[in-house]
Protein backbone atom coordinates (compact mmCIF):
# COMPACT_ATOMS: atom_id res chain seq x y z
CA UNK A 1 0.00 0.00 0.00
CA UNK A 2 0.91 3.44 -0.70
CA UNK A 3 0.66 6.48 1.03
CA UNK A 4 -0.51 9.77 -0.33
CA UNK A 5 -1.35 13.41 1.03
CA UNK A 6 -4.04 15.66 0.44
CA UNK A 7 -2.82 18.85 0.12
CA UNK A 8 -5.17 21.93 1.38
CA UNK A 9 -5.97 24.61 -1.58
CA UNK A 10 -6.36 27.15 0.37
CA UNK A 11 -2.98 28.17 1.95
CA UNK A 12 0.17 29.92 0.68
CA UNK A 13 1.43 28.04 -2.31
CA UNK A 14 4.76 28.65 -0.87
CA UNK A 15 4.21 27.13 2.34
CA UNK A 16 2.41 24.26 0.82
CA UNK A 17 5.50 23.31 -1.28
CA UNK A 18 7.46 23.10 1.57
CA UNK A 19 4.84 20.81 3.33
CA UNK A 20 5.66 18.79 0.31
CA UNK A 21 9.38 18.56 0.15
CA UNK A 22 9.05 17.32 4.60
CA UNK A 23 6.49 14.68 3.13
CA UNK A 24 8.76 13.14 0.63
CA UNK A 25 11.73 13.60 3.60
CA UNK A 26 9.14 11.47 5.41
CA UNK A 27 8.57 8.74 2.56
CA UNK A 28 5.33 9.81 1.77
CA UNK A 29 4.80 8.24 -1.99
CA UNK A 30 2.68 10.91 -3.80
CA UNK A 31 1.17 14.47 -3.19
CA UNK A 32 -2.39 15.14 -4.53
CA UNK A 33 -3.60 19.04 -5.08
CA UNK A 34 -7.04 20.15 -5.63
CA UNK A 35 -8.47 22.95 -7.47
CA UNK A 36 -11.87 23.95 -6.20
CA UNK A 37 -12.00 28.19 -6.31
CA UNK A 38 -9.01 29.28 -5.26
CA UNK A 39 -5.59 29.38 -6.69
CA UNK A 40 -5.45 26.63 -9.91
CA UNK A 41 -3.20 23.56 -9.14
CA UNK A 42 -1.65 23.58 -12.42
CA UNK A 43 0.85 26.07 -11.24
CA UNK A 44 1.55 24.70 -7.64
CA UNK A 45 2.06 21.74 -9.37
CA UNK A 46 4.82 23.03 -11.63
CA UNK A 47 6.58 24.47 -8.84
CA UNK A 48 6.24 20.90 -6.83
CA UNK A 49 8.11 19.59 -9.98
CA UNK A 50 11.10 22.13 -9.69
CA UNK A 51 10.95 21.68 -5.87
CA UNK A 52 10.47 17.30 -5.16
CA UNK A 53 12.48 14.80 -6.67
CA UNK A 54 10.70 11.28 -5.57
CA UNK A 55 7.33 11.78 -4.65
CA UNK A 56 4.48 11.55 -7.32
CA UNK A 57 2.66 14.36 -8.16
CA UNK A 58 -1.24 14.57 -8.80
CA UNK A 59 -4.60 16.46 -9.73
CA UNK A 60 -7.25 15.74 -6.66
CA UNK A 61 -8.60 17.20 -9.23
CA UNK A 62 -9.03 19.13 -11.99
CA UNK A 63 -12.89 20.10 -12.85
CA UNK A 64 -13.45 18.81 -16.27
CA UNK A 65 -15.58 21.41 -18.33
CA UNK A 66 -13.02 23.73 -16.74
CA UNK A 67 -10.39 23.25 -19.79
CA UNK A 68 -11.34 21.54 -23.06
CA UNK A 69 -9.49 17.61 -23.07
CA UNK A 70 -7.11 18.42 -25.64
CA UNK A 71 -5.67 21.18 -23.24
CA UNK A 72 -6.52 19.01 -20.35
CA UNK A 73 -3.70 16.10 -21.92
CA UNK A 74 -1.17 18.82 -22.83
CA UNK A 75 -0.57 20.16 -19.71
CA UNK A 76 -0.68 16.34 -18.35
CA UNK A 77 2.36 15.31 -20.30
CA UNK A 78 3.75 19.22 -19.53
CA UNK A 79 3.96 18.70 -15.67
CA UNK A 80 4.99 14.85 -16.70
CA UNK A 81 7.99 16.36 -18.18
CA UNK A 82 8.71 18.40 -15.95
CA UNK A 83 8.74 16.05 -12.84
CA UNK A 84 10.58 13.47 -14.58
CA UNK A 85 7.12 11.37 -15.43
CA UNK A 86 5.98 11.53 -11.80
CA UNK A 87 2.48 12.73 -12.81
CA UNK A 88 -1.05 11.66 -12.51
CA UNK A 89 -3.80 13.13 -14.11
CA UNK A 90 -7.14 13.72 -11.78
CA UNK A 91 -10.02 14.35 -13.18
CA UNK A 92 -13.34 14.54 -11.47
CA UNK A 93 -16.85 16.75 -13.00
CA UNK A 94 -17.06 18.39 -9.90
CA UNK A 95 -20.40 20.11 -9.07
CA UNK A 96 -22.79 22.97 -10.23
CA UNK A 97 -22.07 25.11 -8.19
CA UNK A 98 -18.12 25.55 -9.58
CA UNK A 99 -18.56 24.92 -13.20
CA UNK A 100 -21.72 26.84 -13.44
CA UNK A 101 -21.52 29.13 -10.60
CA UNK A 102 -17.94 30.28 -11.40
CA UNK A 103 -16.95 28.99 -15.15
CA UNK A 104 -20.20 30.21 -16.69
CA UNK A 105 -19.69 26.38 -17.75
CA UNK A 106 -22.54 24.15 -18.54
CA UNK A 107 -22.81 21.13 -15.74
CA UNK A 108 -24.21 18.17 -18.17
CA UNK A 109 -23.12 15.03 -19.39
CA UNK A 110 -20.14 14.49 -17.10
CA UNK A 111 -20.31 10.79 -17.66
CA UNK A 112 -19.71 11.56 -21.34
CA UNK A 113 -17.47 14.40 -20.50
CA UNK A 114 -14.91 11.88 -18.64
CA UNK A 115 -14.96 9.28 -21.45
CA UNK A 116 -14.18 12.06 -24.60
CA UNK A 117 -11.85 13.19 -22.33
CA UNK A 118 -9.27 10.15 -21.47
CA UNK A 119 -9.68 8.93 -24.63
CA UNK A 120 -8.74 12.40 -26.33
CA UNK A 121 -5.56 12.60 -23.67
CA UNK A 122 -4.47 8.88 -24.19
CA UNK A 123 -4.54 9.88 -28.29
CA UNK A 124 -2.26 13.00 -27.50
CA UNK A 125 0.21 11.98 -25.35
CA UNK A 126 0.95 8.32 -28.23
CA UNK A 127 1.08 12.11 -30.61
CA UNK A 128 -1.46 10.21 -32.81
CA UNK A 129 -3.18 13.26 -34.74
CA UNK A 130 -6.06 13.83 -33.25
CA UNK A 131 -9.01 12.36 -35.08
CA UNK A 132 -12.16 11.88 -32.46
CA UNK A 133 -16.26 11.73 -32.59
CA UNK A 134 -17.43 11.96 -28.91
CA UNK A 135 -20.82 12.90 -27.27
CA UNK A 136 -19.08 16.04 -25.96
CA UNK A 137 -16.41 16.93 -28.59
CA UNK A 138 -15.77 16.39 -31.75
CA UNK A 139 -12.00 16.93 -33.11
CA UNK A 140 -11.03 18.07 -35.68
CA UNK A 141 -14.18 20.76 -36.48
CA UNK A 142 -15.59 20.44 -39.78
CA UNK A 143 -13.20 21.70 -42.32
CA UNK A 144 -10.39 21.31 -39.93
CA UNK A 145 -7.59 19.18 -40.49
CA UNK A 146 -6.16 16.50 -37.48
CA UNK A 147 -3.25 17.69 -35.04
CA UNK A 148 -1.04 15.88 -33.14
CA UNK A 149 1.52 17.15 -30.19
CA UNK A 150 4.99 18.71 -31.71
CA UNK A 151 6.48 17.54 -28.71
CA UNK A 152 7.38 14.00 -27.44
CA UNK A 153 5.88 13.33 -23.76
CA UNK A 154 8.17 11.29 -21.22
CA UNK A 155 5.61 9.00 -21.10
CA UNK A 156 3.18 7.89 -23.95
CA UNK A 157 0.77 6.09 -20.75
CA UNK A 158 0.46 8.94 -18.43
CA UNK A 159 -2.01 7.67 -15.27
CA UNK A 160 -5.55 9.12 -14.96
CA UNK A 161 -7.77 9.11 -11.77
CA UNK A 162 -11.25 9.45 -12.15
CA UNK A 163 -12.76 11.30 -8.66
CA UNK A 164 -16.40 9.20 -8.70
CA UNK A 165 -18.65 8.46 -6.72
CA UNK A 166 -22.25 7.48 -8.69
CA UNK A 167 -22.69 4.25 -9.83
CA UNK A 168 -22.35 5.00 -13.15
CA UNK A 169 -18.78 7.52 -12.84
CA UNK A 170 -17.92 4.17 -10.88
CA UNK A 171 -18.75 1.94 -13.88
CA UNK A 172 -17.31 3.95 -15.90
CA UNK A 173 -13.53 4.62 -13.79
CA UNK A 174 -13.00 0.82 -13.50
CA UNK A 175 -13.34 0.14 -16.86
CA UNK A 176 -11.29 2.98 -18.34
CA UNK A 177 -9.43 4.77 -15.56
CA UNK A 178 -5.47 3.62 -14.15
CA UNK A 179 -6.90 4.75 -10.12
CA UNK A 180 -10.12 5.58 -8.41
CA UNK A 181 -10.66 8.26 -6.30
CA UNK A 182 -13.95 8.21 -4.05
CA UNK A 183 -14.60 11.34 -1.88
CA UNK A 184 -11.59 11.59 0.74
CA UNK A 185 -13.03 10.76 4.01
CA UNK A 186 -16.40 9.22 2.97
CA UNK A 187 -15.01 5.90 2.10
CA UNK A 188 -16.65 3.50 4.70
CA UNK A 189 -14.43 -0.07 4.85
CA UNK A 190 -17.30 -1.60 5.74
CA UNK A 191 -19.90 -0.34 4.13
CA UNK A 192 -17.71 0.77 0.70
CA UNK A 193 -19.16 -2.67 -1.33
CA UNK A 194 -22.55 -2.22 -0.93
CA UNK A 195 -22.79 1.46 -2.49
CA UNK A 196 -20.02 0.66 -5.03
CA UNK A 197 -19.37 -3.00 -5.59
CA UNK A 198 -21.91 -4.11 -8.83
CA UNK A 199 -20.17 -0.27 -10.24
CA UNK A 200 -17.04 -1.73 -9.69
CA UNK A 201 -17.63 -5.19 -10.87
CA UNK A 202 -19.42 -3.86 -14.10
CA UNK A 203 -16.51 -1.40 -15.02
CA UNK A 204 -14.09 -4.55 -14.56
CA UNK A 205 -15.82 -6.63 -17.12
CA UNK A 206 -15.07 -4.10 -19.37
CA UNK A 207 -11.56 -3.28 -18.71
CA UNK A 208 -8.78 -3.76 -21.58
CA UNK A 209 -6.46 -6.01 -20.39
CA UNK A 210 -3.13 -4.04 -21.12
CA UNK A 211 -4.67 -1.77 -18.57
CA UNK A 212 -2.94 -2.79 -15.18
CA UNK A 213 -5.27 -3.02 -11.91
CA UNK A 214 -7.03 -0.63 -11.11
CA UNK A 215 -5.76 1.47 -8.01
CA UNK A 216 -8.47 2.44 -5.36
CA UNK A 217 -7.05 5.67 -3.61
CA UNK A 218 -9.00 6.31 0.03
CA UNK A 219 -8.16 7.26 3.96
CA UNK A 220 -9.03 10.69 5.81
CA UNK A 221 -7.53 12.60 8.20
CA UNK A 222 -4.71 11.02 10.31
CA UNK A 223 -3.83 12.33 13.58
CA UNK A 224 -1.80 9.60 15.88
CA UNK A 225 -1.47 10.33 19.66
CA UNK A 226 -2.88 10.62 22.98
CA UNK A 227 -4.99 13.40 21.50
CA UNK A 228 -6.00 12.14 18.81
CA UNK A 229 -9.56 10.54 19.57
CA UNK A 230 -10.33 14.29 20.92
CA UNK A 231 -9.31 15.17 17.22
CA UNK A 232 -11.28 12.49 15.68
CA UNK A 233 -14.40 14.39 16.42
CA UNK A 234 -13.32 17.71 14.88
CA UNK A 235 -14.19 15.85 11.39
CA UNK A 236 -17.69 16.37 12.06
CA UNK A 237 -18.08 19.42 10.81
CA UNK A 238 -16.15 18.67 7.74
CA UNK A 239 -18.46 15.87 6.95
CA UNK A 240 -21.64 18.23 8.21
CA UNK A 241 -20.40 20.72 5.23
CA UNK A 242 -20.00 18.08 2.61
CA UNK A 243 -23.52 16.28 3.54
CA UNK A 244 -25.66 19.36 4.42
CA UNK A 245 -24.49 22.08 2.44
CA UNK A 246 -22.10 20.78 -0.61
CA UNK A 247 -24.74 21.36 -3.18
CA UNK A 248 -28.77 22.43 -3.47
CA UNK A 249 -31.41 20.25 -1.46
CA UNK A 250 -32.42 19.21 -4.61
CA UNK A 251 -28.52 17.76 -5.79
CA UNK A 252 -25.83 16.94 -3.06
CA UNK A 253 -23.92 14.22 -4.06
CA UNK A 254 -22.62 13.52 -0.62
CA UNK A 255 -26.07 13.79 1.18
CA UNK A 256 -27.00 10.81 -1.90
CA UNK A 257 -23.76 8.92 -0.93
CA UNK A 258 -24.58 9.20 3.03
CA UNK A 259 -28.22 8.36 2.28
CA UNK A 260 -27.01 5.15 0.31
CA UNK A 261 -24.58 4.07 2.94
CA UNK A 262 -27.64 3.43 5.44
CA UNK A 263 -27.48 7.06 7.02
CA UNK A 264 -30.88 8.57 5.43
CA UNK A 265 -32.32 9.86 8.96
CA UNK A 266 -28.74 11.78 9.55
CA UNK A 267 -28.43 12.48 5.97
CA UNK A 268 -31.81 14.43 6.01
CA UNK A 269 -31.27 16.31 9.89
CA UNK A 270 -27.58 17.31 8.74
CA UNK A 271 -28.85 18.66 5.95
CA UNK A 272 -31.83 20.38 7.49
CA UNK A 273 -29.96 22.38 10.47
CA UNK A 274 -26.73 23.22 7.92
CA UNK A 275 -29.43 24.91 5.69
CA UNK A 276 -31.23 26.05 8.34
CA UNK A 277 -27.52 27.97 9.45
CA UNK A 278 -27.19 25.51 12.66
CA UNK A 279 -23.73 24.51 11.60
CA UNK A 280 -23.02 22.96 15.49
CA UNK A 281 -26.53 20.96 15.04
CA UNK A 282 -25.49 19.62 11.68
CA UNK A 283 -22.24 18.57 12.93
CA UNK A 284 -23.48 17.04 16.35
CA UNK A 285 -26.08 14.78 13.99
CA UNK A 286 -23.15 13.01 12.15
CA UNK A 287 -23.12 9.65 13.33
CA UNK A 288 -20.07 8.64 15.84
CA UNK A 289 -19.77 5.36 13.80
CA UNK A 290 -18.92 6.82 10.61
CA UNK A 291 -16.51 9.11 12.20
CA UNK A 292 -14.60 5.92 13.78
CA UNK A 293 -15.09 3.75 10.49
CA UNK A 294 -13.62 6.39 8.44
CA UNK A 295 -10.76 8.46 10.68
CA UNK A 296 -7.21 7.83 11.02
CA UNK A 297 -6.94 9.84 14.15
CA UNK A 298 -6.25 7.88 17.48
CA UNK A 299 -3.74 5.93 18.74
CA UNK A 300 -1.01 4.17 17.30
CA UNK A 301 -3.20 0.58 18.08
CA UNK A 302 -6.61 2.95 16.72
CA UNK A 303 -4.75 3.80 13.53
CA UNK A 304 -2.87 0.75 12.95
CA UNK A 305 -6.12 -0.90 12.69
CA UNK A 306 -7.89 1.57 10.60
CA UNK A 307 -4.89 0.76 8.19
CA UNK A 308 -5.70 -2.72 8.33
CA UNK A 309 -9.26 -2.29 7.43
CA UNK A 310 -8.78 0.04 4.75
CA UNK A 311 -5.98 -2.65 3.30
CA UNK A 312 -8.43 -5.60 3.63
CA UNK A 313 -11.01 -3.30 1.86
CA UNK A 314 -9.17 -3.10 -1.02
CA UNK A 315 -7.59 0.37 -0.60
CA UNK A 316 -3.97 0.26 -2.28
CA UNK A 317 -3.20 3.78 -1.88
CA UNK A 318 -3.62 5.83 1.75
CA UNK A 319 -4.37 9.54 1.04
CA UNK A 320 -4.29 11.24 4.21
CA UNK A 321 -4.34 14.90 5.57
CA UNK A 322 -2.07 15.18 8.74
CA UNK A 323 -3.44 17.17 11.47
CA UNK A 324 -2.80 18.48 15.00
CA UNK A 325 0.50 19.81 15.86
CA UNK A 326 3.10 17.49 14.61
CA UNK A 327 2.07 16.59 10.98
CA UNK A 328 5.23 15.62 9.33
CA UNK A 329 6.02 13.59 12.99
CA UNK A 330 2.53 11.64 12.41
CA UNK A 331 3.55 11.09 8.22
CA UNK A 332 6.55 9.54 9.55
CA UNK A 333 4.55 6.89 12.03
CA UNK A 334 2.05 6.36 9.22
CA UNK A 335 4.72 5.47 7.13
CA UNK A 336 6.35 2.83 9.65
CA UNK A 337 2.36 1.60 10.49
CA UNK A 338 1.79 0.98 6.26
CA UNK A 339 5.28 -0.32 6.04
CA UNK A 340 4.93 -2.55 8.85
CA UNK A 341 1.62 -4.21 7.24
CA UNK A 342 2.58 -4.37 4.08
Amino acid sequence: MRTSIFLDYDGDPVALAGQVVDAESAGIDDVWVAEAYGFDAVSLLGYLAAKTSTIRLASGILPLGTRTPALLGMTAAGIDALSGGRFTLGLGSSGPQVIEGLHGVAFDRPLARTRDTIEICRILWRRDPVEYQGATVTLPNPGGRPMRLITTPVRAQIPIAIAAMGPKNVELTAELADAWLPMFGFFHPEKWHDVWGASLAAGLAKRAPELAPLDVVVGGEVCIGPDGESVRDRSKALVALYVGGMGSREQNFYNDLFRRYGYEDEAATIQDRFLGRDRDGAAAAVPDEFIEATSLCGDEDFVRAQVVRYRDAGATNLLVRPIGPDKIGTLHSLREIVADLS
